[in-house]
């Protein structure tokens, strides 16, 4: 079998899976008579939705003879997790990089991942047909990156292509060479991606990479066969990372990856890239083996989370009129299956009361976790995001820094710069690049960030583009002002009316419209001042039977503010909570009874 494994790895939006559709066309891996939708790998709702690959993926093409397998991997810094662990499965990679934007935050991340693995990347300058283009100075930035992070002179020696996905084509010289199709890429990857090293002869060993379910044939295990030939219905065994025996059992279906799909097959070799059914407690990590293997294959240690959220279940008066999964033990299986198949997820049982700790890399991954949930039926009470704080070897408090990339028109820079320094962000760099625009470079702790995205686009008119990652842990940097302005919370139940909603227009924002059903203890505007204020949405008009010349003036409203599942999460405090059901987003106080907010609050301040 002559084969390669490649992973395509770039910041986000710089047009991964759309040079996987160019790949899968010119391969023949989809028939030219057939429709292929834009972006085939993403195959899952909210990744079309979003238009972001959420999940690592794979498929293959076959070229020349040649059997290239290609893993599409997420682009934003939340699934890093992603692909981390993908890197550990093939033996070269596609960096591609935008010809305008050049190396972005997560650029940089995945790049140190690969050449931390002693891979050799092949570099992609996309998008070369825009109108802001600058090929050649984002070449020199790359090769800039490269050196920073401590690639060897093989590394640095990176063969270049300048390409348009969308049109599928590839150049290896933009002035000399005439665009026509991918022909060089497939020419680059098989002469540079070195072919894996096959042991034909030694006993089957698999790392499972990548965990999914499926309601015919259960758990489906994707990773790369290490050595041996794995038969159809052989017997295997799953070692967990210390070699001990999770269970054993029989490979009941063998699937090989062929275009966009996977197809059985009854043998598989060393070197391939493969799926697994027929093991009912493996996870992401675990080694698949023969019976006589005992030595677990090592799996390299990914990040850690740096932001948690506690799940409770929905108490509120309006619990259980959307969903059908209501319960702890609902949530908590849901939870766990979650950590299984996501290694940046950590799922632990919270000291609060039908609640559990969720810890994640950022506010997306959380955020893509509670959507897909609710989908599925559950109901859930989600509180404020919060930063996982460590204490160093000297026992001093630290906290999680994300290096943050902002994209900028010139005007708008001193705003910028003026609200990342209240949230406690150092600028490590400005420069101008191009176009009236200005690039900025901050290290900010990651709790002065949640919430700031929304603020962020509303100052830059929607014209400013913020990347953030992971940078690592740092002194306290002290305390950072919350949300200066207060809410507007329900004292009475039932629906929201006309009448009663336009008495309380002067006092802020409302989040309700008529005919919203609504609580005590519910959050149905914010109020124009820093304090909380408790109001009536249910007023009605008293109705008498005088007549009157005049005519009621008619009552106009403006429409309520409705929030995303983001914006919520973002706009919370410690005592809030966003209640989150199949059709509602709402939020609430976390203590509905105002008395026992007044008690919580006096206890919060002694």
């Amino acid at each position: 079998m002559n084969l390669r494994n490649i992973a395509i790895i770039a910041h986000v939006d710089h047009g991964k899976t759309t040079l996987v559709d160019a790949f899968l066309r010119q391969s023949g891996a989809v028939r030219a008579n057939s429709r292929m939708q834009d972006c085939a790998m993403d195959s899952n709702d909210l990744e079309r939705e979003r238009g972001i690959t959420i999940l690592a993926k794979c498929t293959s093409v076959d070229w020349n003879g040649i059997k290239i397998n290609i893993v599409d991997t997420p682009g934003h810094a939340d699934f890093g997790g992603e692909v981390e662990r993908i890197l550990s499965m093939v033996d070269g990679v596609v960096l591609l990089v935008d010809s305008a934007e050049g190396p972005l935050p997560q650029t940089k991340f995945v790049l140190s991942k690969a050449l931390d693995l002693g891979l050799k990347p092949i570099v992609i300058i996309n998008k070369v047909d825009r109108g802001d283009a600058r090929p050649h100075e984002v070449h020199t930035e790359i090769f800039d990156l490269f050196a920073v992070l401590g690639a060897n002179d093989e590394q640095l020696d990176f063969p270049t292509l300048f390409a348009v996905g969308r049109e599928g084509w590839a150049v290896r010289d933009l002035e000399k060479d005439k665009p026509g199709d991918l022909t060089p890429l497939f020419e680059t990857i098989v002469a540079h991606v070195p072919a894996p090293t096959r042991n034909l002869d030694a006993p089957f060993t698999m790392l499972c990479t990548t965990l999914e379910y499926d309601s015919y044939l259960g758990r489906i295990l994707t990773g790369r066969v290490q050595s041996g030939v794995g038969r159809v219905n052989m017997q295997i065994k799953a070692l967990a990372r210390d070699g001990k025996i999770l269970e054993q059992g029989r490979a009941t279906k063998l699937l090989s990856f062929r275009g966009l799909e996977r197809v059985p097959v009854d043998t598989v070799e060393a070197g391939d890239i493969v799926a697994i059914a027929g093991l009912e407690n493996a996870n992401v990590a675990d080694t698949l083996c023969a019976p006589e293997v005992t030595q677990a294959i090592q799996a390299r240690p990914i990040d850690p989370p740096t932001l948690a959220m506690t799940f409770s279940v929905n108490d509120s008066p309006l619990a259980g009129l959307d969903g059908d999964k209501l319960t702890t033990r609902m949530i908590g299986t849901r939870l766990m299956r979650e950590a299984e198949g996501n290694v940046a997820i950590k799922v632990s049982e919270s000291d609060e009361k039908d609640a559990y700790e969720v810890a994640g890399r950022g506010e997306l991954q959380l955020g893509v976790l509670i959507e897909n949930m609710r989908r599925e039926g559950f109901e859930l009470s989600i509180s404020r995001p919060r930063v996982l704080f460590r204490e160093d070897e000297n026992g001093k408090k630290t906290e999680p820094i994300e290096e943050v990339v902002i994209d900028v028109d010139d005007a708008y820079t001193g705003i910028v710069v003026d609200k990342m320094s209240q949230r406690k962000a150092e600028m490590r760099e400005m420069k101008p690049s191009g176009g009236g625009k200005t690039r900025i470079v901050f290290h900010a702790p990651a709790r002065g960030l949640i919430g700031y995205h929304g603020e962020f686009l509303t100052d830059t008119r929607g014209t400013g583009i913020m990347n953030r990652l992971y940078f690592g842990y740092a002194p306290y940097k002290g305390a950072i002002a919350a949300r200066r302005v207060g809410v507007l919370i329900s004292t009475d139940a039932g629906e929201a009316n006309t009448y009663g909603l336009h008495n309380l227009i002067d006092r802020g924002p409302q989040f309700v419209g008529p005919g919203d059903r609504v609580y005590t203890g519910m959050i149905v505007g914010e109020h124009t001042r820093d304090n909380d204020l408790e109001v009536n949405p249910l007023k009605a008009k008293q109705l008498t039977n005088f007549r009157t010349v005049m005519k009621d003036d008619k009552q106009f409203l403006p429409p309520p503010r409705k929030m995303t599942l983001e914006d919520a999460l973002a706009y919370i405090q410690d005592d809030e909570l966003v209640e989150v059901t199949p059709k509602f987003i709402r939020l609430r106080k976390r203590h509905l009874d105002p008395n026992a907010r007044k008690r919580a609050s006096k206890h919060a301040a002694e």
